[in-house]
């Protein structure tokens, strides 16, 4: 009799666990994150992204577990939520750049697509920058929208933004909602796929009926006075902070744009999406537009040249270092690490401190300094390697003080505990300067970069680095100042000699080409 009991009880707790998974809700997640620059002579191939974020499934746990971004949230998302089933698609990223290829950007957008294919969803989120190119198309994210929509049908939709995404209305009918970073540095990847997360699951259970409006800035801002730590940016995050906290608001976003990206959505965008009050999210969206608009002076940057920018930092005092940024050669902007300018001017200050130089991109170098060994002194040529559009080469002896893998997890609360890999490395030694080179174009914007190259920073007097507002996030804490220079480079202070195909010629400044 106890064993019949017992097969009884037995069958039943089977079928209630059947029955349990059985009324799992189904979320299907991909990520497609690249930020292009459409002025970069240099293109992403697919193996760019490979070597950054490349994954599926339980790949993707792997790599992103207890990381501060949006794939990081969806797992916490996961093990809070076991009435949902969580299938992770291809999840792709890589440091932003030139053009992606159109051969990489099908490919993975044939992953995406043919894992959606896979079977029916309860609802789909996509992890997404808002600024990605390709070679031979300024939208392809508005592509990737429209053929997921086609496949899903009406299952909710939702995608989060970076800050500098060029965002168009067509883009916003496609999803049922969308939150953005608010953050500039960007430490707030992971509470924006979260908060895209609940909204999602909330109109998936019928709790919330989102509406979405936008509102666009007719002008184009360069990212330069675009931190949220202070200046008119800072102030637009606290406006859009107050719209968010109005009754029926569920997401309020500010995004300044990518400027360097060529694209027919370009230029700031204001994003409301309310609880089923039309009227109520295009009021809001167009309130916060013009109060960008209103900033636009405030926006455009002048920074000193590199050489008044070191004496700046020189003149500075204090223990901790001074920092030097070269923001139009800064490769989360779409830099190619090559460009000589601040280099040579170190040099010709010859700085009386420690001084650290941060980076070049040349893999040969690299190469050449592993067979070379640690000890041997090389004729190099600094820069100008790629093009020498924004400078000649800097030619002259270097030591090889160095050689490291690059490979080092973030410390800073940028991307915080993410694995990087920026190849093999160098570090060199010229006139008294530090100067490191990599394997693959990254920014040094975590202070593990330079642990793993043996470098003590509060023994640094001046620290010149590839970098913009990013590396503010890690480094404010570690420096006396942080100042930008003005440097030649593909990502440039002014817009004045980019040729800008696709932007709307009535944007600023472009409108003034017309006059």
């Amino acid at each position: 009799m106890s064993l019949f009991v017992g097969l009884i009880v037995g069958m039943t707790v089977r079928c209630n666990e059947e029955e349990t998974g059985a009324m799992k809700k189904k979320l299907a997640v991909a990520r497609l994150w690249y930020e292009g620059n459409s002025f970069s002579p240099i293109t992403t191939g697919l193996d760019i992204f490979q070597a950054r974020e490349w994954a599926v499934g339980d790949a993707a746990v792997t790599l992103y577990r207890n990381t501060a971004t949006e794939i990081g949230a969806v797992i916490a998302f996961a093990e809070a939520h076991p009435d949902w089933e969580v299938t992770y698609l291809r999840c792709a990223a890589a440091p932003p750049g030139g053009p992606v290829t159109d051969d990489a950007y099908a490919a993975i957008r044939a992953d995406i697509l043919d894992g959606l294919q896979q079977q029916k969803w309860d609802a789909v989120y996509l992890s997404l920058h808002g600024a990605m190119v390709t070679c031979g198309n300024p939208t392809p994210e508005l592509e990737l929208l429209e053929d997921v929509r086609v496949i899903i049908g009406k299952t909710p939709l939702a995608a989060s933004f970076d800050l500098h995404a060029n965002i168009g209305p067509a883009m916003i009918a496609l999803l049922d909602v969308a939150t953005g970073y608010k953050t500039y540095p960007h430490i707030d990847m992971d509470a924006t796929a979260a908060r895209a997360l609940e909204l999602l699951t909330a109109l998936a259970e019928g709790q919330i009926r989102p509406v979405g409006a936008i509102a666009k800035v007719p002008a184009i801002y360069t990212s330069f006075n675009m931190r949220t730590t202070d200046g008119p940016m800072a102030e637009m995050a606290k406006l859009a902070a107050a719209w968010r906290a109005e009754p029926g608001i569920l997401e309020a976003t500010v995004f300044g744009g990518f400027a360097y990206g060529d694209s027919p959505f370009a230029g700031p965008t204001a994003m409301v999406f309310t609880d089923g009050d039309r009227m109520l999210a295009q009021r809001a969206a167009h309130a916060l537009a013009a109060e960008m608009a209103a900033r636009q002076a405030r926006f455009e940057a002048r920074p000193p040249s590199p050489s008044e920018a070191i004496a700046q930092a020189l003149a500075l005092p204090g223990e901790k270092p001074a920092a030097i940024t070269d923001p139009a050669d800064n490769p989360l902007s779409g830099g190619i690490g090559d460009t000589p300018t601040l280099f040579r001017a170190l040099l010709d200050a010859r700085p009386p401190v420690p001084c650290v130089f941060a980076f070049f991109w040349d893999p040969e170098l690299v190469a050449e300094a592993r067979l070379a060994g640690i000890g041997a002194t090389l004729d190099v040529a600094f820069g100008g390697r790629v093009t020498s559009i924004f400078g000649a080469p800097v030619r002259i002896g270097a030591k090889v003080l160095a050689l490291t893998d690059g490979k080092f997890r973030n410390v800073g609360p940028y991307e915080n505990n993410l694995a990087v890999d920026v190849g093999n490395t160098a570090l060199f030694e010229v006139e008294g300067i530090k100067v490191i080179v990599t394997t693959s174009c990254q920014t040094p914007h975590d202070p593990a970069y330079f642990t793993l190259h043996g470098i003590d920073l509060a023994k640094v007097g001046l620290l010149c680095v590839k970098a913009k507002n990013h590396f503010r996030a890690g480094f404010t804490p570690l420096t006396r100042a942080i100042i930008e220079c003005d440097a030649p480079g593909p990502a440039g202070v002014t817009l004045d000699h980019y040729n800008f195909k696709h932007a709307p010629k009535t944007l600023y400044p472009l409108s003034l080409r017309n006059t």
